[in-house]
């Protein structure tokens, strides 16, 4: 069915070499993905989340056909990633590598109908499809210039134009937002909802957990390979059960930390560090009356105390409670 992926039990790893000394290496084996299974509905905008490194660009390469899994099935659009990797190909829009799939010597509208003709679009449909993008993306006055001349965020507008350009029913966005500025991600993201407003089923890669809570339908936490938790945001703030959330910026040390986790209503604190601020952000079964003790195992242990947050619920919290780290701690995906 158009618009539809279902991953089966996908697993990925690698075989790398790890130098030891001048003339020695040793072959190791990197698990990217680990057991995940997943499926995205028609219609749908569905996010796929987690730091950089956890596994998310792996599973959207396989997925794309870039990459052959270990084990495990995945179909797109109804096609085997493995056996019909062509009209797999053909019936997805994807932007995986931003700026750097785009030809830089090409004006944008060059690129538009260069791509177009990879496609095997003809060329009437190429010359107003490429229209289409540009006046849908505002890149008209810009359009005939080379894309050197680009500024970054011109160039990622462009990036995203260009997984535009076949009209597929599935697009695939590997962090689209990524290095644009804040209006121009704005502006994305607004993009984003029209497109699937007008049927497009859109896969969203980000380790912006805002971003994919005001944007996607459905999310996916994925972490160290492994998929944590699927479902509908308001359903996995309610997973947390009746949990609150107390955030506490100042100069606070891990021995504080940890003196704030051995607090018997404490269900879980982590530290991490924000501008240069240390944050510990505490859970807890209610947050008004644990207040007074964490103030006062906070003090006990020297930290100082510069703000308090009570909040609510939100998506990264979840991804604390299931990863028990903040997004700031970063895998490395080899």
């Amino acid at each position: 069915m158009l618009g539809t992926v279902q991953v089966e039990n996908l697993a990925k790893t690698y075989q790398t070499k790890q130098r030891k000394g001048i003339f020695k290496s040793e072959s190791r084996e990197v698990t990217a993905l680990q057991g995940v299974s997943l499926d995205v509905r028609p219609g749908e905008i569905f996010g796929l989340l987690g730091p950089n490194g956890a596994g998310k660009t792996t599973l959207i390469k396989i997925l794309t056909t870039l990459l052959l899994p270990t084990s495990g099935e995945a179909r797109v659009n109804g096609f085997d990633v493995e056996r019909d990797a062509n009209a797999v190909r053909a019936s997805v829009g994807c932007m995986l590598m931003g700026e750097r799939g785009l030809y830089w010597k090409l004006t944008a509208r060059e690129n538009l109908i260069y791509f177009g003709a990879l496609y095997h679009l003809n060329p009437t449909d190429r010359r107003r499809k490429t229209q289409e993008i540009i006046d849908l993306l505002d890149l008209g006055e810009i359009a005939d210039r080379s894309v050197e001349t680009f500024s970054s965020g011109q160039k990622m507008k462009l990036a995203f134009g260009k997984a535009l350009i076949n009209d597929a029913p599935l697009l695939i966005l590997d962090e689209p937002t990524n290095t644009l500025d804040v209006p121009s991600a704005s502006e994305l993201r607004a993009v984003v909802r029209e497109l699937n407003g007008r049927g497009k089923t859109i896969i969203y890669t980000t380790h912006i957990m805002a971003e994919a809570e005001t944007l996607c339908n459905r999310v996916a936490i994925i972490d160290h390979g492994q998929l944590l938790a699927e479902g509908c945001v308001p359903d996995l703030k309610a997973s947390l059960g009746r949990d609150s959330v107390t955030r506490i910026e100042g100069a606070i040390s891990h021995t504080a930390a940890e003196a704030v986790r051995k607090l018997p209503m404490v269900t879980q604190a982590t530290l991490s560090a924000v501008d240069g601020v240390s944050r510990l952000t505490v859970m807890s079964a209610n947050g008004k009356d644990t207040l007074p003790r964490l103030i006062e195992t906070l003090s006990n242990e020297g930290a100082v105390i510069q703000r308090i947050m009570p909040e609510d619920v939100t998506l990264e919290d979840v991804f604390i409670a299931k990863t028990g780290r903040t997004l700031a701690e970063d895998t490395t995906e080899k």
